[in-house]
């Protein structure tokens, strides 16, 4: 079974071209090769998806490095341990 952070993972890297040898700590929008407005759009839809939440406007702009969307999905009751 996938763990929260597993799906997180698997969310950013089925949403963005990231090698697989990337490190997760180090994703960050306009830093990571590919992630532009149309792939940030694509993997809000994939977490948005496999958490079964809808994020508000404000977490969605906020979503721009790996380590704050865990910070953004613990508000959505999103454990990561």
């Amino acid at each position: 079974m996938q763990t929260d952070l597993d799906k997180l993972k698997t969310a950013f890297g089925e949403a963005l071209p990231l090698p697989p040898d990337v490190n997760f700590d180090e994703v960050e929008y306009g830093k990571t090769s590919g992630w532009d407005s149309v792939a940030h759009m694509a993997l809000i839809a994939q977490v948005e998806s496999l958490f079964d939440i809808m994020l508000d406007t404000d977490d969605v702009v906020g979503f721009s490095s790996f380590p704050k969307s865990k910070e953004i999905l613990n508000r959505y009751g999103v454990k990561f341990e």
